[in-house]
Order: structure tokens, then C-alpha cells, then sequence
């Protein structure tokens, strides 16, 4: 969830450290670090506060530096503050660590380390990690940082992404990962290391993603990545395929609003390729090799988190319609923990935007160990789960900066609607069925253009409800999973409280909060379960609810229904959800801008959660 940068080489390290920890302040923002080494001793500047309040004080220094590390903060052990803020240093300021994870075992070795006088300044885990280096440096004075650090890693239990130096082993940096993301930036003449590619693609474009259980080395001269043993292993170069732009607001005030905006393109990337339109069928080159066991599944498991849960339960909709394969969705921070009881014959599904969520990958594991087929959904190329699955899709949707995911979810649901496709070819789906299928995903990316030209309209609605205090969100069939992901939305963003629920719920509880002052947000598509839901909005003008209302283009009944009415397209029942969502994320982002909200870094939240 921190946002991790190393750097060794000829220029500046300073500047290249701090534009680094802007590109990744989304992964996290209490607190922010930088060392760097001069004259053979460190200089530590950190606080409390955002990238740009550690700059105004940086630059005060006017320090000159061509080696140094630096780290933006999202808090797990230790409330935020200046002290708690990475780097920590050992007793002596001889040893830097920045730290991304979680170390289970601090609390013991902390008092180990007490008792052989370490003086520990912070509430962190990872401060452990620095005394721990000190510690093993003293015993062995004729030993290297890399073999120390090995040494080390060796009685540390957790997850980490760990970025190392020391002043008795000047000019070399050593990385460290075990559940947490790590990647080398190979240059001319200079080396990174980074939690985010994003951090260093306008310096370099060849990196190496470390696995878990790996480290490296950086010096001036080179680089070289090992085991925990520190024994030498090959690595191998990838290439950072998108552009500086994608990573930039190009002219939007927000990334999350620029990201709402991509839609229309990132739904059709998803799609760029894969839909062979003259035989109506589906090609995923990823899974393509395992089609046979995927047609063969017992039943279909999709493990998630947040957004991409929601995603996963329009899936289950979708895949068993389809391909008439039973599904159950599973929330991955529960699955391994219960117990579940998974066959040989099962595919296993899990879905994550950055492809690091570390609950989901748990999940994924578990699911391997017992021999479940592991399909990964992913947007990030190189990911974890991209490389330990057993097969998978990516979802091609570009970076996504804004911490509450909006074009991920879009682009989940369209491979969803793929893969649902892909398999129902070969189990019976109606030609008329999968002609209709084919071409309403061809024109989904016009639509969802046409729906986001009702921004200002939705504007208008967030301005009448932007002071309320809750939200109901209801809807049905496909678009019950749509109600849960717009109440995500709202809290996320405007720290507004907000319930989804499947609108025949209603009645069974929540009916009770509904009075003058409660906005009820109903997704209300003419489907199979439009007539439900009328229903459902008369039972909340009956306790004079607020009512505000999607509903479809040409519906002129509902207009005497509701206050507010956002007509969205027609499109058939199960490819709705990625027209639903579009007015939900924009009403949340307008509320949470009226509300002066940090949009894209919302308060206690991280876009990358890769600590259980």
C-alpha cells in the first residue's frame, strides 16, 4: 500500500526520489521520507502530510545527493506522525530501511533488541527491521549489507517490501520482497527500486518484477537479483508498455474524474481483439489452454475485494445465464479463513485491479494448494497474481490513479461478460442468444459515451443531496451488485454513510430508516425486474423517501415517480451494469468535490491494499 523508491546513479536522486513519491502518493498518503547519502553519513527529512509538504522543507536544504531512497505512507503499526514516518533509522543512523508490509514478529524481537539496549524512537514494525540490521552488523563486522540483510530476513516473519542502505557499505541499496510488490527500474548507468512502475517510466521502461522470496542488489555499476540465501538467480526484463499520459490528469481537476471519462475506451480495450464478430464467439488467449477444464468445472468460485467484488457477483450473473456453470462469489479475505472446502474440478476465479490485493492472492494460493484450476483477473501487467495463476485475462483498462476504482470495474465486468460468452459457445447458448450478446458488447462504448454526457445533469442531483448524511442505494437482478457498488462509491470518496441493498430487501429491515430527509437511489432499467422495482419505489414515496432514479431512455412512466430521473441507453438486461455504474460514480465524485473532499485520496484509504 506504500509507495516505495530507490535510487542509485549519476543524477539528482533528490528529484527524481520526489517526483517518484508524487507519481505514487495514491498507494499511500499519511506520511512521507526521504534519505539520502551524503558525505558517508544520512541525511533523513520526513513528516507528516502529503509529497509536497516534505518538499517545501527539502528544498529549504538544498541538498545534493546521487543515492537515496524514499517512501509515502499508508499507516498500519503506529498512528500518523513525524516520528512514525519511513525511513527509520538503527540506534546510530548507520542504517536506512524503508518498509511496504506488515513484520508479525516485531513485538518480540523489539524486546529482544531493547534488552541488548537498541533505543527504538517510533511505534512501527519496521523500525525493528534497522536495530535488527544493527544488531547482526555487530556480530558480523566482516560481513556486507546483502549478506546482513539476508541474515536478517531470515528471522523476520510477515510480508515486506523492503528498500535497504548503510553507511559501512556506502553506495549500494539492497531490495527485499515477500508479499509485497518490488520492482528494479534498469537505466543507463542508473538503477531504482520501486513498489509502482509508475514512479520511474519517464527514467526508464525496463524494470524487473522480484518474486516473492527474492532480493537485489543495486550498485553504480550494475545490479543483480538473488535468493534469501543471497545466492545469484537470472532475471528477466520486462517493458513498461504505457505512456507518461496514462498516468497524468490530462487537463481533468481529478484522476478519478479523467478515469470516469476513459470508459468509453477502456471498456473497448477489454474488448480490442477478442470478439470475432462474423463467428460470434470469444477468444482469451490466456485461458484458451485450459478451455477444456474450465468447461469441465464443477462449479465456478470468484474470490474478490471491494469493487471487484461487486464485479465478481455481475459475473455470477453472467456466467451462469451464459454458460450455465454454477457460481458462488466469495470475499477473498474470508476464503481461506473458513475453511472451504474446494474439488480438483474446481476453477477458482479471483479478480484484483492492481493484481497485489493481498487478501485475494491468500485466496488464489489456497485455492492452488488444493488444486483448483486459478484464473486471474488483473490490470496490471506483471502483477503477482498475473504470474502465480495458473492461467488469466487482463483487463487492459490503463493505469488507474484515482484510489476508488471506476474504469476497473467496467473493464472487469466486460472479460466477465467475455469469459461468460467464451464458454456458453460450448455449452448450448442459442445462436439468436449469442448474436444479440455480440452485438450489444459492440456498441457498449458509444453508449457509455452517451452516458457520460449527462454529467451535468448529475451534477445538478449531487447539488440538492451533497449535505445529506445517508444514502440508500436498491436495485435488482444484475443491478443489485450496481446498488452496492454506488453506496461503495459514495463512502469511499464523500464519507457519506450509504447502504446497497437488492430493493425486495428493503422491506426486510432497512424501510425502517426511510423518512423526508433519506435520498433513495433505485437503478430501475426496463428488465425482468423493472415491475418490482415500481413497486419498490412507491413503498418509499409512500414514507416520503427522496426518490432519484436511473432509468432507461423512452420510460416517460417513471418520470411521475421520482424527484430525479438520469435516463441512461438501452441495452440488453445483463450488459446494464456497465451503463447503471456510470451515473453512480459521477454522482459520488460531484458530492464529494461539493463537499471539498480529496477525490482521489480519500482519508484512510490506499489504492493497493497488499496487507491482510
Amino acid at each position: 500500500m506504500c509507495g516505495i523508491i530507490g535510487y542509485i546513479g549519476k543524477k539528482n536522486a533528490i528529484d527524481i526520489i520526489l517526483t517518484g513519491l508524487k507519481r505514487m502518493e495514491y498507494r499511500g498518503y499519511d506520511s512521507t521520507g526521504i534519505a539520502v547519502l551524503q558525505n558517508g553519513e544520512f541525511t533523513v527529512r520526513k513528516r507528516r502530510g502529503k509529497v509536497a509538504e516534505l518538499e517545501e522543507i527539502i528544498n529549504l536544504d538544498h541538498l545534493v545527493s546521487t543515492c537515496g531512497l524514499g517512501h509515502t505512507r499508508w499507516a498500519t503499526h503506529g498512528q500518523p506522525n513525524d516520528i512514525n514516518a519511513h525511513p527509520h533509522i538503527d540506534t546510530n543512523g548507520e542504517v536506512v530501511v524503508i518498509h511496504n508490509g506488515i513484520i508479525e514478529n516485531y513485538d518480540s524481537l523489539k524486546r529482544d533488541l531493547k534488552s541488548k539496549g537498541h533505543v527504538f524512537r517510533s511505534e512501527t514494525d519496521t523500525e525493528v527491521v534497522a536495530h535488527l540490521i544493527e544488531s547482526i552488523h555487530k556480530d558480523h563486522p566482516d560481513r556486507n549489507l546483502d549478506e546482513i540483510v539476508a541474515i536478517m530476513l531470515g528471522e523476520i516473519v510477515g510480508t515486506y517490501g523492503l528498500v535497504i542502505m548503510a553507511t559501512w557499505d556506502a553506495d549500494k541499496i539492497v531490495v527485499a520482497r515477500k508479499g509485497s510488490p518490488m520492482i528494479l527500474g534498469i537505466g543507463e548507468g542508473e538503477y531504482f527500486a520501486v513498489s509502482d512502475a509508475s514512479a520511474i517510466i519517464e527514467h526508464t521502461r525496463d524494470v524487473v518484477y522480484l518474486n516473492d522470496g527474492e532480493m537485489a542488489v543495486l550498485t553504480r555499476t550494475g545490479y543483480s537479483v538473488r535468493d534469501m540465501k543471497n545466492k545469484a538467480l537470472d532475471a528477466e526484463i520486462d517493458r513498461i508498455t504505457y505512456d507518461l499520459d496514462q498516468i497524468e490528469k490530462g487537463g481533468f481537476p481529478h484522476f478519478m474524474l479523467k478515469e470516469i471519462f476513459e470508459q468509453p475506451e477502456s471498456i473497448f480495450n477489454s474488448m480490442r481483439g477478442r470478439i470475432d464478430y462474423e463467428t460470434l464467439s470469444v477468444r482469451l488467449g490466456g485461458i484458451s489452454t485450459h478451455l477444456g477444464r474450465l468447461l469441465r468445472a464443477r462449479r465456478i468460485i470468484i474470490a474478490a475485494c471491494g469493487t471487484s467484488w461487486h464485479a465478481g457477483l455481475v459475473g455470477e450473473y453472467l456466467l451462469e445465464e451464459y454458460a450455465k456453470i454454477p457460481v458462488e462469489v466469495e470475499y477473498a479475505s474470508e476464503f481461506r479463513y473458513r475453511q472451504p472446502i474446494i474439488y480438483p474440478d474446481d476453477v477458482v476465479i479471483v479478480i484484483s485491479q492492481s493484481g497485489e490485493t493481498a487478501d485475494t492472492l491468500a485466496a488464489a494460493r489456497e485455492a492452488k494448494s488444493k488444486g483448483a484450476l486459478v484464473v486471474g483477473i488483473v490490470n496490471v501487467v506483471g502483477s503477482t497474481i498475473a504470474r502465480e495463476t495458473d492461467c488469466g485475462v487482463y483487463i487492459h483498462a490503463g493505469p488507474e490513479i484515482g484510489v476508488a476504482s471506476t474504469k476497473a470495474f467496467t473493464a472487469q465486468v466486460t472479460v466477465l461478460a467475455q469469459l461468460a460468452l467464451m464458454l456458453g459457445v460450448y455449452t448450448g447458448l442459442d445462436i439468436n442468444k449469442r448474436r444479440a450478446f455480440v452485438d450489444a458488447l459492440k456498441t457498449i462504448p458509444d453508449l457509455v459515451r452517451r452516458t457520460l454526457e449527462l454529467n451535468p445533469e448529475i451534477e445538478a442531483v449531487a447539488r440538492t443531496f451533497y449535505q445529506s448524511t445517508n444514502f440508500l442505494y436498491l436495485g435488482r437482478g444484475y443491478n443489485f451488485p450496481v446498488a452496492l457498488e454506488g453506496a461503495l462509491k459514495l463512502k469511499e470518496i464523500s464519507y457519506i454513510h450509504a447502504e446497497g441493498y437488492p430493493a425486495a430487501e428493503m422491506k426486510h429491515g432497512p424501510i425502517a430508516l426511510i423518512d423526508e430527509n433519506m435520498p433513495v437511489v433505485f437503478v430501475a432499467i426496463q428488465d425482468s425486474t423493472y415491475h418490482k422495482v415500481i413497486s419498490n419505489i412507491e413503498e418509499v414515496r409512500a414514507r416520503k423517501g427522496r426518490v432519484i432514479v436511473i432509468a432507461n431512455e423512452g420510460d416517460e412512466y417513471i418520470d411521475k415517480l421520482a424527484e430525479f430521473v438520469i435516463k441512461i441507453p438501452v441495452t440488453i438486461e445483463p450488459l446494464t451494469p456497465l451503463l447503471t455504474s456510470i451515473p453512480l460514480q459521477l454522482l459520488s465524485y460531484h458530492i464529494a468535490v461539493l463537499r471539498n473532499c480529496n477525490v482521489d485520496q480519500p482519508r484512510n484509504l490506499a489504492k493497493s491494499v497488499t496487507v491482510e
